[in-house]
């Protein structure tokens, strides 16, 4: 009988061996060599009139007919030479006039920080057919947009705003106070940039005679320095990064009229140790809406503020017992009577009307689900449009609903991912829909959800997926620690439940986050999971507590203790993970970047008879050398809370480690400093625990460029196949 039992399953491991060889392996080179990458429609603008929408494609800018496909190419690059005369002209952006006669186009980008750059920008006539710089400087602009009407263009230069007029070619000074490191003017701060999510700090009023913006005086913030390798003598890089509990910049608002040149600032109160994390045109050109947040960011309000006098008043006041998101739902009605704004106030987050006074009227959106993108609000239907995980915070789905909630309608098919852009007359979507096991299908759809016609179907990505030996995800959940934990699996494809398998697990965890989605993943770390699952390991992720698309008390509960429960988690469900039969107990191990390094460090302290490696990119290791405003957001200051603090800091527990431990970071990171991981690196040395490092000089937060992405994956994979 024994023997017979030996046979049956020799006869099916060489069944699936053979189906194995039947397709070819994923190899190392494919987490770069792009054979598993996605085709997208890329910068698609909805036109005016509703029948077209433009894209870029091939350095040109396209007209497509929304109907029919048809194209007319408006502009292309290659016809026309850049700033020092080189050609191609390279197009890395643009926008329409308001009656779409002219194009502002950008190249040279030069990028800063995360989302800061500089760069060039031309206008180009279609009437004419002329192309023309915008400035006569030899100087890079900043974040420059046209006016409402189409006839001005206004720029940060030097940490200054300036305007052109289209028609004279004249420019004009708006602020004379611009200094590095100290004034800036129309452009954010590192910490606002980072954290609130945004670089361009001005904005148009609707009749594009004003001009709002965000000043920083950066004065009083602490320098901090990174060493730009190279030279002969290294240089310092320079630039203002308030730690937590540290000094912020003072932020005020101020209106520009331009016809006038008069300059008035908005009243947002005399508390300066506070924030404002955006600000908005109402329909009203005279009324400015500013919200403000206090340093804590458990308390904001909505101001409305008049916008030639200055004074305001607070329209909407939240509290919170944790803290506040900030977001860009904020929507005023044509009616100039209504806006809409969403919440988490009821548990969830939903959608509410308002009417000008900040009295609430309705809950448009309610249940136990979130939405996670408000769309806006066609107003001649009165329906509202907006993406939520209602089907599964695995999964995104486009609805619409009535201002007054009722007559809700799901307008997307197919379970997994879609991800919606909707024309400005809200008559057509284009809908970017994948799965786990399916690449991104883009498709044109009515406003109802009817399909017009497919755009891109990636069929030659599906093809490949065939011809390889990919693996799919398996979703499953976990119940430990007294919660429910979603989680994926990916298992070799020979796989054998008899036979006993190394295990990774892969990390991020932070507040908000979702690696466990069913969204389809080609980039380099998907990749590199399924090059490892090729070499015989099995690849888990798991979203802890404290993750998004779950409501707010499964995503808050982690305020004040960050790394805690979210190290519990990972750490129970490796244990729980490591009784199946076919998980080696003995090879089990963790890698993750930024945050997911931070819990990678944890986890491997915490978990130490659990796990036997970890790998930790660019991780945070004590809170109290990260900024500001993420920081004090979970965790208020080090000066509140420092026992949240001490114990959610790797260097407390560096003693604790006694598996193989490998330490990334590249030293330009600005992000997460490279401090991070030296003051780790002092902490291991103290308590005599031996670990692996690995430095890349100049390298930020991304560890991008040259050969850096290449070795750090080599590198990875030689450490886990030599530790697990």
């Amino acid at each position: 009988m024994k023997i017979l039992k030996l046979s049956i399953l020799l006869f099916a491991m060489c069944s699936v061996t053979a189906i194995a060889q039947d397709k070819k392996p994923i190899e190392f080179e494919h987490v770069f060599d792009d054979t598993f990458s996605s085709n997208n429609v890329q910068n698609i603008r909805w036109m005016n009139d509703g029948e077209y929408y433009s894209a870029t494609r091939d350095n040109k800018i396209i007209r497509f007919n929304i109907l029919d496909g048809t194209e007319q190419v408006l502009f292309n690059g290659d016809d026309f030479e850049g700033s020092s005369g080189e050609k191609p002209f390279n197009i890395q952006g643009y926008q329409f006039s308001a009656d779409e006669s002219k194009l502002l186009i950008r190249t040279d980008v030069e990028q800063i920080w995360r989302r800061s750059t500089r760069e060039n920008y031309f206008v180009y006539d279609m009437n004419s057919g002329e192309l023309s710089k915008l400035t006569d400087s030899d100087e890079k602009q900043q974040y420059a947009e046209l006016s409402p009407q189409g006839d001005r263009v206004a720029f940060v230069r030097d940490n200054n705003l300036f305007w052109v007029d289209l028609q004279t070619g004249t420019e004009t000074q708006i602020t004379e106070n611009g200094e590095f490191n100290k004034i800036i003017n129309g452009a954010a701060d590192w910490v606002y940039e980072e954290e609130f999510g945004f670089a361009k700090a001005w904005f148009w009023s609707p009749d594009g005679d004003r001009i709002a913006f965000y000043r920083f005086d950066e004065e009083r913030v602490n320098e901090f320095f990174m060493t730009e390798w190279g030279g002969l003598y290294p240089e310092a890089v320079k630039f203002k990064y308030p730690k937590a509990g540290e000094e912020n910049s003072i932020v005020s608002i101020h209106v520009y009229h331009v016809d006038s040149g008069e300059t008035i600032s908005m009243d947002i109160g005399e508390e300066t140790d506070q924030y404002i994390p955006r600000i908005n045109w109402t329909n009203d050109n005279d009324l400015l809406a500013i919200r403000r947040m206090n340093r804590l960011q458990n308390k904001q309000d909505l101001l409305f503020a008049d916008a030639e006098t200055g004074s305001s008043s607070v329209i909407l006041s939240e509290e919170s017992e944790t803290w506040i998101d900030v977001h860009d739902d904020l929507y005023f009605l044509e009616n100039g009577e209504q806006f809409i704004t969403t919440s988490d106030k009821d548990g969830y987050n939903h959608i509410y009307l308002y009417d000008m006074q900040g009295q609430e009227l309705q809950q448009v959106t309610e249940g136990e689900w979130d939405v996670t993108n408000f769309i806006g609000h066609n107003e001649r239907n009165y329906l509202l449009f907006y993406v939520s995980a209602e089907e599964s915070p695995l999964e995104r789905h486009l609805y619409s609903v009535r201002v007054d909630g009722k007559r809700k309608q799901k307008l997307t098919e197919g379970e997994g991912w879609h991800t919606i852009n909707m024309s400005r007359d809200f008559k057509y979507y284009i809908d970017s829909w994948s799965d786990y096991n399916k690449p991104a299908e883009v498709s044109l759809h009515r406003q109802k959800g009817n399909e017009v016609r497919t755009l891109e179907a990636n069929a030659e990505l599906a093809q490949k997926l065939n011809e390889y030996e990919f693996v799919q995800k398996e979703f499953m959940t976990l119940n430990v620690t007294g919660a429910e934990l979603n989680a994926y699996m990916m298992k070799p494809v020979d796989f054998d439940s008899t036979q006993k398998y190394p295990m990774l697990m892969y990390v991020y965890g932070g507040p908000g986050s979702q690696t466990v989605t069913r969204n389809f993943e080609s980039g380099q770390r998907p990749m590199w999971h399924q090059y490892l699952v090729s070499e015989g390991y099995i690849v888990v992720s798991v979203d802890n507590r404290g993750t998004g698309a779950r409501g707010r008390d499964f995503k808050k509960q982690t305020y004040k203790k960050l790394g805690q429960l979210e190290t519990a988690d990972q750490v129970e469900a490796a244990k729980t993970l490591a009784q199946l039969p076919y998980i080696d107990e003995g090879r089990i191990g963790i890698w993750g970047w930024s945050y997911g390094g931070y819990m990678s460090s944890l986890v491997l302290a915490e978990g130490s008879d659990v796990f036997s490696a970890a790998i930790a990119v660019a991780p945070v290791t004590d809170w109290k050398y990260y900024d500001t405003i993420y920081t004090e957001r979970f965790m208020q200051t080090p000066q509140l809370n420092p026992e949240g603090y001490n114990e959610g800091a790797p260097i407390t527990k560096a003693g604790q480690i006694e598996g193989s431990y490998l330490l990334v970071h590249g030293t330009g990171d600005d992000n997460v400093h490279y401090q991070n991981t030296i003051e780790m690196i002092d902490a291991l040395v103290a308590a005599d625990v031996q670990f692996e490092t690995m430095i890349y000089p100049n390298k930020a937060h991304s560890i991008y460029g040259g050969n850096a992405r290449r070795h750090l994956y080599r590198l990875m994979t030689e450490f886990i196949l030599e530790n697990l």
